[in-house]
């Protein structure tokens, strides 16, 4: 039989309420105390039961975090702001990858839903809008992680994903670029669609400056070593003299293909990103890139989450950060 409350108090010889102190409010016991009850804890290999405390409070000490792609650091370092904040509460964070999939979004909402998480942050895929009204009708807050994404509904976190375009484009104009490369995916991908846009509305501002769309499948690696491959096959009469990348990831799959096929980076084609992800600054020529506050938007997801469960009837706060323009050698001397 597991050891209980009541046996640590009697080991340690202290009252039940300097165990709790100890187990959730450490700071609120002296020193000695804590030193007696942890070792009570460690003789009698007590463990806590936080099954019990669920229940009596109704909510599990979890959040549940849907992301459309971990195997982007961007989202990586998302999850973990999130789960750094998350952990100042002592709360810890469920990872559901949806891959863009609505079926597995909808199964991680409804698996999170049933474990009676303290919320969800999502970024989300597809129409997913009635789910989400429903969770939080039913007393489950959600907050966005944007990406593109504007519903008045929810609060949400995101970056300005127009302004970061604009950024781009202007810098790679600033180069003296007059032939400038768009590579990302289908445009009904929200945040892609909002990077091609501020782009495209700073090069309508310049006259002798064109704008090319090279579409990919999807935004990863090999898809950019492709982007790369097909303008390499191009007569360099045609080739563009800049190219901006969706993500960093295409990017760095671009950089591999044009230094491989004998491109000169910057010289022949400048290259700039999206996300200012690790890489980038470790690419075989330093990726220039258009940086979001990854970890910070995982952590200020997290305190909108807290404040909305503790404040039901609080108004939805949209929260939008501005980007960020890193110059390194892909775009010339930085």
């Amino acid at each position: 039989m597991s050891a209980s409350v009541r046996d640590v108090a009697k080991r340690a010889g202290v009252a039940v309420g300097t165990v709790s102190n100890v187990l959730n409010r450490p700071e609120k016991v002296s020193e000695h105390i804590l030193h007696r009850v942890l070792a009570a804890i460690d003789e009698l290999d007590f463990v806590r039961n936080d099954a019990a405390r669920q229940l009596r409070s109704g909510r599990s000490a979890s959040i549940g975090l849907v992301l459309i792609d971990v195997q982007n650091p961007f989202f990586t370092d998302v999850a973990r702001g999130a789960e750094r904040r998350a952990a100042d509460e002592r709360l810890s964070v469920t990872l559901g990858n949806s891959d863009s999939d609505p079926g597995r979004q909808a199964a991680y909402l409804d698996l999170y839903e049933q474990q009676r998480v303290q919320g969800i942050l999502i970024t989300p895929h597809g129409e997913v809008h009635e789910r989400l009204v429903q969770l939080k009708r039913r007393g489950t807050p959600v907050v966005l992680i944007g990406r593109g994404v504007v519903d008045p509904t929810f609060s949400m976190i995101s970056d300005d994903d127009l302004a970061g375009g604009r950024l781009a484009a202007e810098h790679l104009i600033e180069q003296g670029r007059t032939r400038i490369a768009f590579v990302g995916t289908h445009e009904e991908l929200g945040h892609i669609a909002d990077r091609l846009e501020g782009a495209r509305r700073t090069i309508a501002e310049h006259p002798g400056v064109i704008l090319d769309v090279i579409q990919v499948a999807s935004l990863d690696v090999d898809n950019g070593k492709d982007a790369g491959a097909r303008i390499v096959a191009r007569p360099r009469s045609e080739r563009p003299d800049a190219v901006f990348a969706a993500n960093d990831l295409i990017a760095i799959g671009l950089l591999q293909s044009l230094t491989t096929g004998g491109v000169d980076v910057p010289g022949d084609i400048a290259v700039i990103g999206y996300d200012d992800i690790a890489f980038a600054r470790a690419a075989s020529v330093p990726l220039s890139s258009i940086r979001q506050p990854s970890a910070l938007i995982g952590q200020t997801a997290v305190e909108i989450l807290l404040w909305e469960a503790a404040n039901p009837e609080a108004a939805p706060q949209q929260i939008v950060f501005k980007p960020e323009l890193v110059v390194r050698e892909s775009t010339g001397n930085p």
